[in-house]
């Protein structure tokens, strides 16, 4: 009896659990498709993000339970499972042959073989170290006694013994992955190679010097576009404590306090209205946020600028060159807060309406600016004309967080209807968003930056790494295979190794 009642609660604690996972599936799918309908935004992606991590606890927790349930040879209700996906055909096959018997164990005759079955197994194999010697052979000779030796190789980086797939890896860990050099450092203990933080901590520094000509073809690049996404996060940085020496100089030291630099990024990314340019994101950093930081790295821009309504872009629009090409996502956002805390039937509105547009967008995403401008006229300006009239109605008297979030489009409604006017211009600010999400995840891991000149040289390996990201090209090798050939290739050709020429059967091997 005990038995059979400790069997009959864990098949219901099984079954209870097979629909907790069913009912958090649910949920992930219709926020998924609701971010599919109403487009991307911060606070859609942090449900889902929340969702996710709630469904995979979840179904640890039902398999630990079939797992213990079958130790104890209890029959649990079995939970549905996907069905499992083949394993990749791209990877090398090892076969490893169970021992046989050598004769029948029933007779003792002789066994021939009728067929196989095959069991695969996914398997990663630990990184594998190696020192590779470069042998230079020196040869004589004999009628002139001149001697003779092929010239030293090339290194990625000067005086360093640090292969380019090494430094790549580095690179790649601490500004891709986001993980810090000491846990890389532990990590290479463990397998048996020990190498000091400040050893990788010059590797990177090395690095960012010998990949700095990339860095500003890049900016370049993403300067000549015609239309960009500008954005900033704040980023931590550990501020110096000035000391007085004995001759009264001043000696700048880390004294554990933080203050807060910001880190831009401007995209160019021409795919929603047809372009055929590359997309690039080139990344800039500033000790605070003054609006004398934006205007110098914005220097030699002349376009359209999508951005939120930072008053140090202020004097850039004034002078002409820049037109300011406000954020829907933005405006959006302060009426999304005030609907979802507090269930206001107004803030509800406003977002029914602007979600309106955003399914528009959807539909003509990729099109020439000529048929996006066709498909705004007959479909997105009647619905912009009737929210202008709506807004001011619904401001007339009001003062509240409701009419601060009606002022943010009102204020500045030209910069949000020059998408009627323009069909390159997008209807949010997303692609800068996206840019600066990674970001967001690393200030958890290395919680802050070292110095201004750390912050610099962050922002440097985020233009390289994020842009062979938008180009669909493997950051690590590409800039691997980057700095194997950097040191003897001709700075005049330094556009062949940017990602999007990054082609040819020779990178491919590299990825």
């Amino acid at each position: 009896m005990i038995l059979a009642e400790r069997a009959a609660r864990l098949a219901a604690e099984s079954d209870r659990r097979v629909l907790d996972i069913e009912i958090e599936r649910l949920k992930l799918e219709i926020a998924r498709l609701r971010r599919e309908r109403f487009g991307q935004s911060a606070e859609r992606s942090t449900r889902i993000e929340q969702l996710e991590l709630s469904l995979e606890d979840l179904e640890e927790t039902a398999a630990a339970v079939e797992a213990a349930a079958e130790t104890a040879e209890v029959q649990a209700h079995p939970r549905s499972k996907p069905a499992r996906r083949l394993l990749p055909e791209h990877l090398p096959r090892v076969r490893v042959v169970e021992p046989s018997p050598s004769a029948c164990p029933c007779c003792g005759g002789k066994l021939h073989k009728l067929g196989e079955d095959i069991t695969e197994t996914l398997e990663r194999i630990p990184a594998k170290w190696r020192v590779i010697q470069h042998v230079r052979e020196k040869f004589t000779c004999r009628s002139c006694e001149a001697i003779t030796q092929p010239p030293a190789p090339f290194h990625p980086i000067a005086r360093g013994r640090a292969g380019a797939n090494l430094l790549a890896e580095v690179v790649f860990a601490k500004f891709g992955l986001h993980l810090p050099l000491h846990r890389q450092s532990a990590s290479f203990a463990r397998e048996g190679v020990e190498i000091d933080v400040s050893t990788l901590a010059d590797w990177v520094g090395a690095v960012s010097v010998a990949l700095k000509p990339l860095v500003e073809a890049i900016a370049d690049h993403a300067q000549a576009g015609p239309r960009v996404h500008v954005d900033d996060t704040p980023v931590p940085v550990l501020a110096p404590r000035a000391q007085a020496r004995s001759d009264q100089t001043m000696a700048a030291k880390p004294d554990g306090k933080t203050k807060t630099g910001r880190l831009w990024t401007m995209v160019r990314d021409d795919r929603p209205f047809g372009g055929n340019d590359p997309p690039a994101a080139a990344y800039f950093y500033s000790p605070d946020r003054s609006g004398e930081h934006a205007e110098g790295f914005l220097t030699g821009f002349s376009g359209i600028m999508q951005a939120d309504a930072f008053s140090g872009f202020g004097r850039l629009y004034q002078q002409g060159a820049i037109v300011e090409a406000a954020c829907w996502a933005h405006g959006r956002r302060k009426f999304f807060d005030l609907a979802q805390l507090k269930k206001a039937p107004i803030a509800i509105e406003a977002v029914k309406r602007i979600d309106a547009l955003f399914a528009i967008e959807r539909d003509i995403a990729g099109l020439s600016p000529e048929a996006r401008l066709t498909a705004r006229a007959g479909l997105s300006r009647p619905l912009v004309d009737d929210l202008a009239v709506w807004l001011h109605q619904k401001r007339a008297g009001r003062a509240s967080r409701i009419a601060k979030a009606m002022d943010y489009l009102l204020k500045r409604w030209p910069a949000f209807t020059l998408f009627l006017e323009d069909g390159r211009v997008d209807l949010s600010n997303n692609a800068a968003e996206r840019a600066l999400r990674g970001i967001a995840v690393g200030r958890r891991n290395w919680t802050f930056a070292g110095s201004d000149a750390g912050g610099r040289r962050a922002a440097a390996m985020y233009t390289l790494i994020e842009t062979a990201k938008l180009n669909g090209v493997d950051p690590r090798a590409w800039l691997a295979d980057v700095l194997a050939r950097l040191p003897g290739h001709s700075a005049r050709r330094i556009g062949d190794l940017l990602p999007w020429n990054w082609k040819g059967e020779s990178h491919a091997e590299a990825a």
